[in-house]
């Protein structure tokens, strides 16, 4: 068996050995093989890569452009803040945060509008559509800002928790003026009674 000078034995993930001219065995780096890199260490390349790119972006911006992406960076923190009271307050009743953005000079992305939507279940009870309705107030109104859609969600929760609320009010009456009305018919059947007997 005659082996070519070209050929090539793989003995781990970044080296060969192969046949030079001679026919003498040659380590050597394999070119063909990318070195296998953690992802500890993919990770720490692309963050070092990321700050490299930030600061000489931030380096090459105008004054006017540094001012407007500090106004985008507190402008980002603000809308994200915001959205992420309505979600803690809500509880099951809010949905994903959903965010409208603006590229800066430094060609990075800001967060400078966002919604977060808020489902109001009517009760299977007026005391649970009470609950709800309060819920919903709550979630609107978390935001140190509430903007005016948060006041158009809680001034409609605050009708259904009126309505709710004239609900439970009507059955409770209901509820005593069927006691009275028992009550009456009762002493009625009772003087009938006596009277007959």
């Amino acid at each position: 068996m005659e082996i070519g000078s070209a050929s090539y034995y793989n003995i781990g993930i970044n080296y060969s050995i192969k046949l030079n001219e001679e026919e003498i065995l040659v380590f050597e780096d394999d070119p063909l093989r990318e070195r296998k890199t953690s992802d500890k260490e993919k990770l720490e390349k692309e963050q070092e890569q990321k700050k490299s790119q930030e600061n000489s972006s931030t380096e090459q911006l105008s004054e006017d452009e540094k001012r407007l992406v500090q106004d985008l960076k507190s402008r980002d923190a603000e809308v994200k803040t915001h959205e992420a009271a309505h979600q803690a307050a809500g509880g099951g009743m809010t949905g994903a945060a959903s965010y409208s953005y603006q590229q800066g000079p430094d060609g990075r992305m800001y967060a400078i509008g966002g919604e977060v939507s808020i489902s109001i279940p009517s009760g299977t009870t007026p005391q649970e559509s009470m609950r709800n309705a309060q819920q919903a107030i709550a979630a609107a109104m978390a935001p140190a800002d509430p903007s005016g859609q948060d006041f158009a969600v809680a001034s409609s929760a605050m009708v259904m928790l009126m309505k709710a609320q004239q609900q439970l009010l009507k059955e409770t009456q209901e509820s005593i003026l069927g006691k009275d009305i028992y009550k009456s018919e009762a002493e009625k059947n009772s003087k009938e009674e006596k009277e007959i007997s």
